[in-house]
């Protein structure tokens, strides 16, 4: 049990360092939002904690405020502000009142007032305003998540269905002033696809929007075609940003944590992004070839993997990569390893992640479950629950990507 005790420990002291209300604290005493109105809108999985800090530090300031998050991530009540949940990761009828309600906020404002946009991961279902039927675009988007699309190819077809995305929100705030905080849940840390860039220049195309639907083989009507092709902002003269955190942050507390535990670290990359059981498998082979060691060594991983659906389980891209590692690890007695996203909710379920160790596929064969069936059909989290592998933490109020160990 030490080591899942140590992953533990490795997992809370990780995403307790990244929680974002220091940092956005910080950046609203530094930030001269003028003498006009305030407006603050906070949209993304980690909108409440950064809206909270917001109240506390300019709440007499704020003419009108709006909270835009998933389901069950909202608590208290903010006095100077609404409070909206939304569908995750497809948006759903709340996710379109809450675009409405956004831009009615940002409507009628004057050169001296200011927006400030409180962004974080998660954006991108949660607010919304599709230029196309919205069956019509949650079916696009859906089959974009199942076919194994990276973000940036998920962010660049959802700027060109958007009325509110690829820089269309901030345009339609001008003459005001938008100040962005943004907590960056995208790998490498492109600011213009984190919640698909409402208030960022695009660099993207409409023909690169289409070349992805076909890559993907999903078809689209000539009239949404049509409507793909519409430009984006490719500059916007009334923005600011401040990035305040990301998956760097998340590791480097994880290193932390680790070396306190005694462990000596290894950084493998800060920017996974390949299907997630292909990404169990090479660590799986890492576990191999160091698993007769005497020291003790934790190998750090972040970023954002895919999972191409072609079953009908339950799963997250976590959660699948952590039973590819562990139908290859039956057996290392020494060995644990686990994947967590730091939001606290790994795809579509209520799990952040897995955990697993050299016992687990004994654990699942004793339970009645075939891990390789249960992984060729995309059913990661019964295949995890039924062994108590699942990590659990809740809606952490942070949002800065994944991390395994």
């Amino acid at each position: 049990m030490s080591l899942r005790e140590d992953a533990s420990k490795i997992i809370r002291h990780s995403i307790s360092k990244v929680l974002p209300g220091q940092n956005v604290r910080q950046v609203l005493f530094e930030t001269n939002l003028g003498g006009g109105r305030i407006i603050v809108i906070a949209i993304g999985k980690a909108a409440y904690t950064m809206a909270r800090v917001a109240e506390d530090v300019i709440r007499d300031r704020i003419t009108a405020g709006l909270v835009i998050t998933k389901y069950g991530h909202a608590k208290t009540p903010l006095p100077h502000f609404e409070i909206v949940e939304a569908g995750h990761p497809l948006p759903d009828e709340n996710s379109y009142l809450a675009a409405d309600k956004a831009i009615d906020l940002v409507s009628d404002l004057d050169p001296e007032d200011h927006v400030l946009v409180l962004l974080s991961g998660g954006a991108s279902s949660l607010f919304e305003k599709p230029v196309i039927p919205p069956e019509d675009y949650v079916k696009i988007i859906d089959a974009l998540l199942k076919s194994g699309a990276d973000i940036h190819e998920l962010n660049t077809v959802r700027k060109h269905l958007s009325f509110v995305k690829g820089g269309r929100f901030a345009a339609l705030a001008a003459p005001a002033h938008v100040d962005t905080v943004i907590l960056s849940d995208v790998v490498g840390n492109d600011l213009s696809m984190v919640g698909s860039g409402p208030t960022y220049p695009d660099e993207t195309t409409g023909q690169e929007a289409f070349s992805i639907l076909e890559k993907y083989h999903i078809g689209a009507r000539g009239d949404m075609i049509d409507m793909l092709m519409n430009d984006t902002p490719k500059k916007l003269n009334n923005v600011s940003f401040y990035r305040i955190g990301d998956v760097s942050m998340l590791l480097e507390s994880a290193k932390e944590a680790a070396e306190s535990l005694g462990y000596q670290t290894v950084l493998l990359t800060d920017s996974l992004g390949c299907e997630a059981r292909e990404a169990g498998a090479f660590i799986a082979a890492i576990a191999r070839t160091f698993r007769n060691t005497n020291s003790k060594i934790a190998f750090l991983v972040g970023g954002e993997t895919v999972v191409h659906v072609k079953g009908n389980g339950l799963g997250g891209r976590n959660q699948e990569m952590a039973l590819a590692v562990a139908k290859e690890i039956g057996g290392f007695y020494n060995v644990c390893f686990f994947s967590v996203g730091s939001d606290g909710t790994d795809g579509p379920t209520d799990a952040a992640g897995g955990i697993v160790d050299g016992d687990t596929m004994r654990a699942m064969k004793k339970a009645g479950v075939d891990p390789v069936k249960a992984l060729e059909n995309n059913d990661s989290y019964h295949a995890l629950q039924a062994v108590g592998s699942l990590v659990m933490t809740g809606p952490t109020g942070t949002n800065v990507n994944d991390l395994s160990v």
